[in-house]
């Protein structure tokens, strides 16, 4: 393997962001040449909080751009947020430490854009609070979104 093959490789392995699943997608605009515009939808487990599950949708750009992976995709995303099971709280998170801890990250454009999703913890509610929003080296986006998971016991009739 060269050197620099070596390098992504590891730098991937290093700071790879969690992969998404992708559930599917609807296309928002028709373009003559490449793919449409499209929303997909997308599921991730977070990685670090067992039996919460997220699903995002946001905006992919289509035409030839989108299609060669050059073009840079908008700042529109929605998140929801659920428990799946049983959820038990590492003393990290209840502590606070990790407040504004990263559980996903995904590149919308050929350098410098990113989609991310944050976990917060509120203690005085009990609650997982994840905010997702898009930044670029330059200037960030305010677009944003935001899912609360409120810790309850599993099995535990709806109120």
């Amino acid at each position: 393997m060269r050197p620099i093959s070596q390098m992504l490789l590891a730098a991937g392995l290093v700071c790879g962001p969690l992969q998404a699943e992708t559930l599917g997608s609807v296309d928002t605009a028709f373009q003559w040449l490449g793919p449409d515009h499209k929303i997909v939808i997308e599921a991730f487990d977070d990685p670090d909080v067992s039996n919460v599950a997220c699903w995002l949708s946001r905006a992919k750009t289509g035409g030839v751009k989108g299609a060669l992976g050059l073009a840079e995709d908008t700042s529109d995303a929605s998140i929801s947020c659920r428990q799946i099971g049983p959820i038990t709280l590492s003393d990290r998170i209840r502590s606070g430490k990790e407040n504004g801890e990263e559980v996903f990250r995904k590149s919308t454009s050929l350098l410098f854009k990113k989609l991310r999703v944050v976990r917060f913890y509120d203690a005085k509610r009990n609650t997982l609070v994840y905010l997702t929003y898009s930044d670029k080296l330059v200037e960030g986006s305010p677009k944003n979104s935001l899912s609360t998971v409120p810790i309850q016991p599993w099995g535990a009739p709806a109120p």
